[in-house]
C-alpha cells in the first residue's frame, strides 16, 4: 500500500519507518525537507520525501501528524489530493482549537455524540450503556460548548476527507517500547466513517497494537490534550474499563 505521512516529526517519522518496515511505500513531507535525509536513507528504499500536495496524492491513505500550529496550512495544501481518502489524524492541539477558516460555513447540528456511530456501523466492542448523546456536536452540557476537539475542527475544515483519530494518546517512546509485546497496547480509534475505521484498525494491528473503538468524532475530546485518555498506557484487556472510567468523568 502507498501511504502518505504529512508531518515527519518524531511521531510522523516513527510511523513512516514502521510502515516502511511492514513493506509499504511511504511518502513523507515536512516544512523542512532537508531534515528528512536520514529518515529516507533508513527506509530501505520504501521511504521518499515529497511536498505536502505530492505526498497527499501519493498515498492511498495518509497519516496527518503536523504540529497543530501548522495543521490548517497542511489541510489547505493537501485537501484536494486527500478528498475521499482515509486520513489518520494523530495531532494534539495544545490550546483551544482555532476557529474555522474565513468563509467556512458554520457547523451544522447533527446526530453525533460521544460513543455515537453512523447508522449501520456496528461496533466490534460494545460502548457502555450510560453514554449520552448530546443534541448536537459541541453542545454537551457536561463538556461545555467550547469543548470542540481538534479532530472535529479538522473535520469542519475538510468534511470530504474520511477522517479517523488514532495514535495521539501515547508518546513515541512508549509506543516503541510496547510495540508488538503482550499484552498489546490499546490504541483508541474515533470516527464515524466505516472505511476509515477499518483502515485504521488494519494498520494499528499491522504495526503491533490493538485497536479499540472509542466512538464518533466527539470521542476525540477524551483522547486529546487535557482529555482523560491522554497519556494513558492501557493494555487491551483493560481498554473497555478505562474508556468507561473516562466517560464517567464527564457525566
Amino acid at each position: 500500500m502507498r501511504i502518505g505521512v504529512i508531518g515527519a516529526g518524531q511521531l510522523g517519522g516513527t510511523l513512516a519507518t514502521w510502515c516502511a518496515e511492514s513493506g509499504h511505500d511511504v511518502a513523507v513531507t515536512s516544512r523542512h525537507p532537508d531534515r528528512l535525509t536520514d529518515l529516507v536513507e533508513h527506509g530501505d528504499g520504501h521511504i521518499r520525501a515529497m511536498s505536502i500536495p505530492e505526498a497527499a496524492a501519493f498515498g492511498e491513505i495518509a497519516f496527518f501528524a503536523p504540529n497543530w500550529e501548522s495543521a490548517h496550512e497542511a489541510v489547505d495544501l493537501a485537501h484536494d489530493a486527500l478528498s475521499g481518502k482515509v486520513v489518520i489524524d494523530a495531532t494534539n492541539p495544545l490550546t483551544t482549537p482555532a476557529p474555522p477558516p474565513l468563509g467556512a460555513q458554520p457547523d451544522a447540528p447533527g446526530p453525533g455524540g460521544l460513543g455515537a456511530f453512523a447508522p449501520g456501523f456496528p461496533s466490534a466492542l460494545e460502548i457502555p450503556a450510560f453514554v449520552r448523546v448530546p443534541a448536537a456536536p459541541g453542545t454537551s452540557p457536561a463538556m461545555g460548548a467550547s469543548s470542540k476537539s481538534g479532530f472535529e475542527t479538522l473535520i469542519s475544515w475538510a468534511p470530504d476527507i474520511h477522517w479517523v483519530k488514532a495514535f495521539n494518546t501515547i508518546s513515541t517512546d512508549v509506543l516503541d517500547r510496547r510495540r508488538g509485546h503482550d499484552p498489546l497496547l490499546a490504541e483508541y480509534v474515533c470516527t464515524d466513517q466505516r472505511d476509515a475505521r477499518e483502515a485504521a484498525c488494519r494498520i494499528i494491528q499491522e504495526l503491533g497494537f490493538a485497536p479499540f473503538f472509542a466512538g464518533g468524532p466527539e470521542a476525540a475530546r477524551l483522547t486529546e490534550t487535557g482529555g482523560p485518555l491522554q497519556m494513558r498506557e492501557v493494555d487491551v484487556q483493560d481498554a473497555k474499563d478505562v474508556l468507561a472510567e473516562a466517560l464517567a468523568t464527564i457525566h
